[in-house]
């Protein structure tokens, strides 16, 4: 019997990068949907649960992706509404690939050295990646600042947050590179997750700073998010500081992705989102 996923995506067209993911995850077939929302996916849900018997249930499997992280999670939700018992199929939720990438990034940070009751900062962390980033840092005992250019958008953010994980963070206004500077003077960990291509601290604002003790960049794109880091940096030491680069830990993001889709094929119950997806990745970290 083939493993089908289906490909639930808030995007007029799906992505071909969770396409190709669920296949080299163990997807047989992905078929893929676009411009889906809570109001027009109940027909599709349906298709999936009411066809195989119970036993072959588990060879059906859902993946809720799209650049909308909110979207996305009204649509996670709105599918497992349509779930009762003995009619349903494994769910994953990873819109804009948030849950994996930072994921993956807060699980090598964690490899590198002890998270609790350090001071870690996220800069330009309104996004999904730094949203979801956020939350596991609190999570693994850190105390977690925000920033963004905006305070507005900065409290919303963490008022997110703090709604879906139950978490508090502290938001940061910090308009540009020597604001972002000052928001990490007392911080040991910092995390940029900034829009591609926009450098959001330089070297020098970073190397010289004693407190620090790890950083890591989800920025691939140059310039990259901060400055002196190199895009393939695997825990390398420089400055006396750990540095992760978005390709260093974006080979446990590949990864990752992969063993949460193979998974999903496990039995029919499985339902993957930020905390089940962060258990996984420090297990393969």
């Amino acid at each position: 019997m083939k493993k089908l996923l289906f490909q639930f995506d808030t995007d007029p067209q799906p992505s071909a990068f969770d396409t190709i993911v669920a296949y080299d995850g163990g997807a047989d077939h992905v078929i893929g949907y676009g411009g889906l929302s809570p109001e027009n996916v109940t027909a599709l849900v349906e298709g999936t649960i009411f066809t195989r018997t119970p036993k072959e249930k588990k060879n059906t499997a859902i993946f809720v992706g799209g650049s909308d992280m909110a979207a996305g999670q009204k649509l996670f939700k709105a599918v497992q509404k349509h779930f009762f018992p003995g009619f349903q199929v494994s769910v994953m939720l990873d819109s804009n690939g948030s849950n994996t990438t930072a994921a993956a990034a807060v699980a090598k940070l964690a490899s590198s050295g002890r998270l609790a009751g350090k001071k870690a900062v996220i800069l330009a962390g309104t996004g999904p990646v730094g949203q979801r980033a956020a939350a596991m840092l609190v999570k693994e005992g850190a105390e977690v600042s925000l920033t963004s250019r905006y305070m507005e958008r900065a409290v919303t953010a963490c008022g997110e947050i703090k709604s879906r994980f139950g978490v508090d963070l502290t938001p940061v206004e910090a308009f540009d590179n020597n604001a972002r500077a000052k928001a990490i003077e007392n911080a040991q960990i910092v995390f940029a997750t900034g829009a591609a291509g926009v450098e959001l601290l330089t070297a020098d604002q970073w190397q010289h700073n004693k407190t620090i003790e790890m950083l890591a960049d989800a920025n691939a794109t140059p310039p990259l998010g901060i400055g002196g880091i190199e895009v393939m940096d695997k825990g390398n030491e420089r400055d006396g500081k750990i540095i992760w680069g978005a390709i260093g830990f974006g080979v446990l993001k590949l990864a990752l992705h992969r063993a949460c889709i193979a998974k999903l094929f496990e039995d029919n119950k499985q339902v993957f989102d930020a905390e089940n997806i962060f258990a996984l990745a420090k297990e393969m970290a």
